[in-house]
């Protein structure tokens, strides 16, 4: 999933982890390419992030000293506040100090953070955001369980902002867990992967971005007009993001992307451009040779791995899903018709932008 404002843990300070409010730390939200060109807005926007900070803490807190311990883990690593930055950004088209923009906020990252204790266990993963993942630190049955847990909070707080805040979490979840089934079992019998793919990643992804966009102009009482839009945007650019994430993997070096490049063909995730690979049925020798390396599954030998990582960045098949990327993008970029020019709109399709170029 994309776990993509950027609030690395050591551009916090104090107890309760408020971000140091200086442009050189927090500037551009470079790691996003947003540009917050209004200084009121930007304060706006940090005023409302450094508050989801504060109240993260307190909703994980629990009367036993392990159940805190493991909650607040991943909190405390730091990493992205994406879901958060999305509220705080569509309440900017209402009211962004409603006393409801923070709570629904929080809501939305405690269901993503929720989701990445299960990911982690499904995955074996040993690493989450630079620190020990919480599965291999207390079991895979305590970190299902502090999912299930941060689950629940999430929940309560939802209660507290009303019956269509709580429907709308539900259904979000309903939405991530059939996006999760649908990637484990695979694509059914005569199913398109390409279309499978897509649709895992609308449903793990892009669902609970547009839940977050719609909660910040849901709770900061924009128009309905205006939070519809703000959803259509947010499931779309989840959904570009997360497609980006996969080509950031083949095309970019570690220090770009964060990970050791290929990490995907080595586990034998089939990412997009690796679907489209699949899918050719080009007859040039290179396309043939990958179309061969890829089709053994996950690739763990150090010599096919390296060919097929530089077949694959010379392929048709990347151009292409590079294209299918920046038409996700420019779809998003669309679905901002609706909202009123300005700041706010500026910024959002800055991550427009920011998304069609990073992958070029």
């Amino acid at each position: 999933m994309v776990d993509s404002v950027v609030i690395p843990a050591g551009e916090r300070s104090g107890a309760t982890g408020s971000v140091r409010r200086s442009r050189k730390s927090t500037g551009q939200f470079g790691a996003l390419g947003l540009q917050l060109a209004d200084p009121r807005v930007e304060a706006s926007v940090l005023g409302l992030l450094e508050s989801v900070e504060a109240e993260l803490r307190a909703a994980v807190a629990s009367a036993d000293p392990l159940v805190t311990e493991a909650a607040r883990h991943l909190v405390d690593a730091g990493g992205k506040r994406f879901r958060p930055l999305l509220v705080a950004l569509g309440a900017q088209f209402g009211d962004p100090t409603g006393p409801q923009v923070v709570p629904a906020a929080v809501v939305m990252e405690l269901t993503h953070l929720a989701t990445l204790y299960h990911d982690d266990v499904m995955d074996e993963a040993a690493v989450r955001r630079g620190a020990p993942s919480a599965n291999s630190r207390w079991t895979n049955s305590v970190a299902i369980l502090v999912g299930d847990y941060l689950f629940a909070r999430a929940a309560d707080l939802a209660a507290d902002l009303g019956t269509e805040a709580v429907r709308l979490q539900a259904r979000t979840f309903a939405r991530l867990v059939h996006g999760q089934i649908a990637e484990t079992v695979g694509p059914r019998d005569g199913q398109d992967p390409v279309d499978h793919y897509l649709h895992v990643i609308a449903g793990k992804t892009g669902s609970l971005i547009a839940t977050s966009a719609r909660f910040g102009g849901l709770f900061g009482q924009a128009s309905v007009e205006h939070t519809e839009a703000l959803a259509a945007y947010g499931e779309t650019i989840g959904v570009a993001f997360q497609l980006s994430d996969d080509l950031l993997d083949i095309a970019s070096e570690s220090v770009q992307s964060g990970k050791t490049p290929g990490t995907d063909l080595r586990e034998g995730v089939p990412t997009l451009p690796v679907l489209y690979a699949l899918a050719s049925d080009d007859s040039d020798a290179a396309s043939v040779r990958l179309r061969e390396i890829l089709a053994t599954g996950p690739i763990v030998d150090d010599d096919l791995h390296a060919e097929a990582l530089g077949l694959l960045r010379e392929s048709p098949a990347l151009k292409r899903a590079r294209e299918t990327v920046r038409s996700y993008a420019e779809d998003a970029r669309g679905q901002l018709a609706p909202l009123p020019g300005g700041a706010t709109r500026r910024a959002l399709e800055s991550l427009c932008d920011f998304i069609a170029d990073r992958t070029s």
